[in-house]
């Protein structure tokens, strides 16, 4: 009997990428998978917005304190009260109320495995040379 291994086809990977369409590295993330032929689901957070069941999800894989953007300019702009993450039903709601402080790029590659952020070489090894 012969058993054939095929390397699986990342142009048929169900991947989401998260983001706001006007931030540059997502549009550099998106011109690279678009010039590399990956198929993917682009998710505006600014227009389409997020759930709590979404953000719940992304938190089962992802720590809290690297999926809220500490860095950014929206958390630091918070009062200081409203800046607590300290618990996951704290990070929801500061999600879902002030999207833009998710970090991003977040890649949902549709088989339980999450990235934050723009890393050429990840993103490379986990769909093209995959």
């Amino acid at each position: 009997m012969t058993v054939l291994y095929a390397k699986p086809n990342f142009a048929f990977m169900m991947i989401t990428i998260y983001g706001i369409k006007n931030c540059d590295v997502m549009q550099k993330a998106m011109k690279w998978l678009d010039t590399n032929k990956v198929k993917y689901t682009f998710h505006d957070y600014k227009e389409t917005g997020i759930d709590q069941a979404l953000v719940e999800k992304w938190l089962q894989h992802l720590p809290t304190d690297k999926l809220i953007n500490l860095r950014s300019t929206t958390y630091k702009e918070l009062p200081e009260k409203e800046k607590d993450i300290s618990t996951k039903a704290k990070a929801i709601a500061l999600a879902m109320n002030h999207n833009s402080i998710v970090k991003r790029p977040l890649w949902d590659f549709g088989d339980g495995q999450y990235f934050l952020g723009w890393d050429e070489a990840e993103i490379r090894k986990r769909t093209i040379n995959r």
